[in-house]
């Protein structure tokens, strides 16, 4: 789903006059726009902190913990001992992991913001 809709973008920015000869990457920078994985990304980190500002509900079960050099860190639930390994492999893809691995990837100064 996400392949096909980065296709749609990329077949919709080449219409655009002036932007026919240029690559993806270029256009997106011509039309100052981010690509999709960037935007979802970027969304997936907002809704994080808004989860650790209270705004929204923690439905995900993360807790985020103070880290004196790090900044605030997410952390999940341990998947049981005796997962199959296609559980393992669909907990891995899950929004959960990788909006954790998002987070835990931002620099103490941006985890530790209080506003936006």
């Amino acid at each position: 789903a996400v392949v096909s809709t980065q296709s749609t973008g990329r077949q919709f920015t080449k219409r655009i006059l002036g932007q026919k000869d240029a690559n993806y990457w270029d256009r997106l920078k011509n039309l100052k726009i981010s690509s999709l994985q960037r935007r979802r990304e970027r969304y997936t980190i907002i809704h994080l902190w808004k989860i650790l500002q209270g705004v929204c509900p923690n439905d995900l079960d993360i807790q985020f913990k103070p880290n004196a050099r790090l900044g605030i860190k997410a952390t999940l639930p341990p998947l049981p001992k005796r997962a199959t390994a296609y559980a393992c492999s669909t907990y891995d893809k899950s929004f959960t992991v990788r909006a954790c691995q998002l987070w835990n990837n931002l620099p103490k100064e941006v985890n530790t913001q209080v506003t936006f």
